[in-house]
């Protein structure tokens, strides 16, 4: 085999794992055998099936030495197994998304076309019964026929050592039709027998025809019912995948050409005109629109788009014709980047699904060893060989594993899909299982409790330098030219004001947590005097502290200390003037304060709200910021956050979120980081949980790689519903859970004991199978709690 050109791409370590579609699963006990078939393929390291999703998520050996299985190989050891296989794409459309109706529900109209008969003449009275070779007539199809199916899968399972679902169905059903025919040949071939004929002469045993024919038509009744109601779960992937257009009209040398969405490369400039969808990713060119996001961020309202906004594609253009230049195609765009997080997360297990695995292992063996103890002890009993036989056919009958490989995965599918269209993009079951443990939350400061998008509302000169406010700010401006940080373009903003001509600085360098330094060289007289030439710096109050031996004027530090307890963001700029080297190494300038500037950031609505909410959910809240501790307890003060911790660098606030995991006493704490931007990427990694919420202005990619759950909006109402849709999900799968072993528990020894025929137990099982998907698509109806209306 060839190792050094695989079939298709394949996952090593921590990529995103190869995605097979399987077809041909019937209940949980399937999983674990087409995971064995997986895990013996030479260079697999793991491999994870999902019963509701039906696909199989396997990561490959990092191992140099380990040879690569290639996509053919993978699907030939699960064909081998006895299923069918393909690869999928984690954003291509779901493969049953057109599956026809017949395909559905043909099997079952026959099956109830050969069953109804059977089952009517239990509702005229037993003396009314079919002749035995009209009841052999109807159900020998429906045995041999519509479930050959369950012969197939029953016989692979057993070639490779293993139960399933099939085998039940078929021993079952099987015993049922060999003894009405063994009865019936008993009997002389007798042309009309009937359950109680109270004709003179001898009583005819019963014929179970019916009951085998029925029971097939059930489950398949069940299997169609369970398959339309795993379809509802995709409900969210498929909004998703609709949300992309065929083709588009791209604006070149010929003009406007309509051309397939696969054609558009990065760079081409496209038209969206009013009422279509955004076909990629970009940036707006030219035009000015409103364009509805919802689908993909759960954000109700249209929002307003201008010259240099982004797009994302699917999104809808409202009133406005709009020139767009694209900046992403295929898999790298948010929609596809959206989807294949949701298919990822539902493809994958929660732990407890683990659990649900082991005990179907060995499920199926121990309900052959049940019914076979419920046949001979009945027999034993005193019971004929026909009644005992029935009672174990009961018990193979109700015995459906189905429920137990639906009950986490259909709830999980369903949770993670109403979060989807709420804004909420869960990255894996993982992080569903931990969000509903958090006992508290820490926020970061900028652009998630506020609006990240500060203004300079004061600064102030020290009287000594001789410096005007316009000197001081143009001096700023200087070093924040060129800068994407928000407090710089609060400062360009202020300063396009100024009449005299914008300056700009040289050796620019940003010093990471602290601020910005460069050089302002002596120019002229109308640039930039020579007294105030050489090194110029802005930056936090700790970096002024750390550079000015002096510290800050009284008359500064004054100013600055009113602006911090109001709640301001305070930034010093420092002056170093030109110096000669003499060589000396350790030479440094000598910094003096100049100025102090004062930013201001307005809370973001429903934040309040938020931080209240999570307080309703028993859910303690902190702030980890490095603005000043007077402006973060301000903030903290007016949403209602008790504790604070501020004066962080970006690289120490992952050592006060491992604090923050052990309580005084030593006992740990579930801690959620939520963040925007990429200094927040390791406190998002090092949390329990981390929640990256969308910033407009950008740089929230590598934090969203680091947070279990992405925000796809700026609205901090979004963290309490994050925490509250994964406890609603938790309780479902535990109510699953209970529905599955509950219908097991009390089913079985119902049939041992002979409180069930066959025919209810058949009932009995597919309504288990339909019952537990149902109870997750409840959760389909979650919507998010809204943040009440502010007081004007």
């Amino acid at each position: 085999m060839n190792t050094t050109e695989p079939a298709s791409p394949i996952a090593r370590h921590d990529d995103p794992a190869l995605l097979l579609a399987v077809r041909g699963m019937t209940c949980a006990a399937c999983v674990n055998r087409v995971e064995r078939a997986l895990r013996k393929v030479p260079g697999v390291a793991q491999a994870q099936v999902n019963f509701a999703t039906e696909t199989a998520s396997v990561v490959l050996a990092s191992a140099a030495d380990v040879p690569v299985p290639d996509a053919a190989r993978l699907i030939a050891a699960i064909e081998a197994a006895g299923y069918q296989a393909q690869v999928q794409e984690a954003d291509h459309p779901l493969a049953d998304e057109h599956a026809s109706w017949w395909s559905v529900w043909g099997a079952v109209c026959l099956g109830g076309l050969a069953s109804v008969p059977l089952m009517l003449p239990m509702l005229w009275g037993d003396h009314h019964f079919w002749p035995a070779w009209v009841q052999f007539a109807l159900a020998t199809p429906v045995q041999f026929g519509l479930g050959a199916r369950f012969y197939r899968a029953g016989w692979a399972a057993l070639r490779d050592g293993s139960g399933n679902m099939d085998q039940l169905v078929a021993l079952g059903t099987s015993a049922a039709w060999g003894l009405s025919v063994w009865l019936w040949w008993q009997h002389g071939l007798a042309p009309a027998v009937g359950a109680h004929s109270h004709a003179a002469g001898a009583m005819p045993p019963a014929l179970y025809f019916e009951s085998s024919a029925v029971v097939i038509t059930l489950v398949l009744l069940g299997k169609a019912l369970e398959a339309r109601a795993k379809r509802q779960t995709t409900l969210a992937i498929r909004a998703l995948q609709s949300l992309r257009p065929d083709t588009v009209r791209r604006l070149g040398p010929q003009g406007e050409v309509e051309v397939p969405l696969a054609q558009v490369l990065v760079g081409d400039v496209l038209v969206v005109m009013p009422g279509a969808r955004v076909p990629s990713d970009g940036l707006v060119q030219d035009g000015s629109s409103h364009v509805d996001e919802s689908l993909l961020t759960g954000e109700p309202l249209p929002v307003a788009k201008h010259v240099g906004d982004r797009l994302t594609g699917g999104a809808i253009n409202a009133e406005g014709r709009l020139l767009m230049r694209v900046t992403a195609v295929g898999g790298q765009t948010m929609l596809a980047h959206i989807i294949r997080r949701v298919v990822e997360a539902q493809a994958s297990k929660a732990p407890i699904q683990r659990v649900v695995d082991r005990v179907s292992a060995v499920f199926v063996p121990t309900v052959l060893g049940v019914a076979l103890l419920t046949g001979v002890g009945w027999w034993l009993a005193g019971q004929a060989v026909d009644v005992a036989l029935i009672r174990a056919v009961a018990v193979l009958v109700i015995a459906c594993p189905c429920a137990l490989g639906l009950a986490t995965p259909a709830a999980i599918m369903a949770g993670t899909g109403a979060a989807a269209r709420q804004g909420i993009l869960i990255q894996d079951p993982q992080a569903l299982e931990v969000a509903h443990r958090v006992q508290l939350v820490a926020f970061d400061k900028t652009g998630t409790l506020t609006q990240g998008q500060p203004r300079l509302l004061d600064w102030a000169v020290a009287s000594d330098t001789g410096l005007s406010r316009e000197e001081a700010l143009q001096f700023a401006a200087a070093l924040q030219r060129g800068s994407e940080h928000p407090l710089a373009r609060a400062v360009l903003a202020a300063a396009d004001g100024l009449s005299a001509e914008p300056l700009h600085a040289a050796q620019l360098r940003a010093v990471l947590g602290r601020g910005i330094e460069g050089v302002l060289p002596a120019m002229d007289a109308d640039a930039v005097p020579a007294a105030w030439a050489g090194s110029w710096c802005l930056g936090s109050p700790r970096w002024m502290q750390e550079l000015a031996a002096q510290g800050a004027p009284a008359d500064v530090a004054e100013v600055a200390t009113r602006w911090s307890a109001d709640g301001a963001t305070v930034s010093w700029l420092l002056h170093a003037p030109a110096v000669t080297r003499s060589g000396d190494a350790s030479e440094a300038p000598a910094w003096q304060v100049v100025a102090a500037l004062a930013f201001g950031d307005a809370l973001k609505p429903g934040a309040a709200q938020a931080v209240a909410r999570l307080h309703a959910l028993g859910v303690r809240t902190a702030i980890i910021s490095g603005d000043s501790r007077q402006a973060a307890q301000a903030i903290a003060r007016q949403v209602g956050i008790q504790e604070v911790v501020a004066e962080v660098l970006p690289g120490d606030k992952a050592d006060h979120i491992r604090r923050l995991q052990r309580d005084a006493q030593g006992h740990a704490v579930t801690v959620a980081m939520v963040g925007d931007g990429l200094n927040d990427a390791p406190a998002l990694a090092a949390a329990d949980i981390g929640m990256a919420m969308a910033n407009p202005q950008g740089g929230t990619d590598v934090a969203m790689q680091a947070a279990g759950i992405t925000l796809m909006r700026g609205d901090p109402m979004l963290v309490p519903a994050a925490l509250e849709v994964s406890r609603r999900t938790s309780r479902k799968i535990w109510q699953n859970l209970g529905w599955a072993f509950g219908y097991n528990v009390i089913g079985i020894p119902l049939a041992a004991l002979g409180g069930l025929n066959p025919m209810l137990a058949g009932a009995a099982m597919a309504l288990s199978s339909v019952s537990v998907v149902s109870n997750a698509l409840w959760l389909s109806r979650w919507r998010p709690q809204a943040a009440p209306e502010q007081a004007t």
